[in-house]
């Protein structure tokens, strides 16, 4: 134990469910007995923070996201009922102007993190016959709607997430911080492996860091499968933290399918003891997001 508590602590949050994915064709949890399930499973592994997608709950409509209140909220109980040292991570993604659902979620949750997105990107993705895997889609994060999830967020004790898809979004997080928007403690997370972002490449990650406030704390968030896993290897080795979860892979480093959230932290909890480094304590994740 007097090793290991030497050792630098990464925060390892998990990301317990997407947007889209069907819960018929993937192991994603939607009601709030599966989040909690779920998220037990990735504390016990090693978690600290879970990042929370809320899916409507209707038979047959797990696959679509949902914004309502008392369903966010009866997910959110659930686990913190199953895991109370858990730190709770909100999405507040939305396309278009209308953000009452991300606020009304906030205000009813009181998450201590919630994701922030901190600028637009034309999202895309192909099929291997050239066609769009879905209409190309604007994912529109302007300014004023950064400021006014920022002002929730700072209205209700919330720190913010900043998720950033694309290197010029990596900038703007120190230009937000400089016009005052931000305050520390920092948190910025790379999305890495959208098709028409930031690719999934370790070798991106030292320019990356170069550009982020001074003080600030980082992740990647890797979208892909079994080649995710070096560049978790790469963030740990770098000391940022680290994420994965069944919103960002099923897959396992050995390329197999996971089973659950819980299999994927044990997977990243051990890149983080082979390059020496531990899982934060909740205690020590509290700290770092000037919680505790």
């Amino acid at each position: 134990m007097a090793v290991e508590a030497q050792m630098e602590p990464a925060i390892v949050t998990c990301a317990l469910t997407g947007v889209l994915t069907d819960p018929r064709r993937a192991p994603v949890p939607v009601t709030p007995e599966q989040m909690a399930t779920e998220a037990k499973a990735a504390f016990d592994a090693g978690a600290t923070v879970v990042h929370l997608h809320y899916r409507r709950q209707e038979p047959g409509m797990g696959h679509l996201p949902s914004w309502e209140p008392q369903t966010a909220g009866a997910i959110v109980e659930a686990i913190r009922q199953a895991c109370p040292e858990l730190l709770i991570n909100s999405s507040t993604g939305v396309i278009g102007d209308d953000l009452s659902g991300p606020l009304a979620v906030l205000a009813h949750t009181r998450p201590e993190i919630a994701a922030m997105n901190a600028g637009s990107l034309n999202y895309l993705k192909l099929r291997s016959d050239g066609s769009w895997a879905w209409p190309p889609m604007l994912f529109d994060n302007p300014v004023p709607k950064i400021e006014r999830l920022l002002a929730a967020m700072q209205e209700h004790g919330i720190v913010p997430e900043c998720e950033c898809f694309d290197t010029g979004i990596v900038r703007s997080v120190k230009l937000f911080a400089d016009a005052g928007m931000l305050h520390d403690p920092i948190h910025v997370s790379f999305v890495m492996g959208v098709a028409s972002g930031m690719p999934a490449d370790p070798r991106w990650l030292p320019l990356l860091v170069e550009q982020l406030p001074a003080g600030a704390r980082w992740q990647t968030i890797g979208i892909g499968r079994a080649e995710v896993w070096d560049l978790h290897r790469r963030v740990a080795q770098l000391g940022g933290d680290v994420r994965t979860g069944l919103e960002d892979t099923f897959y396992l480093p050995s390329g197999a399918r996971a089973s659950g959230n819980g299999e994927l932290i044990e997977a990243m909890v051990a890149i983080l003891h082979e390059v020496g480094r531990r899982p934060a304590t909740p205690d020590e994740a509290r700290a770092a997001y000037g919680l505790s």
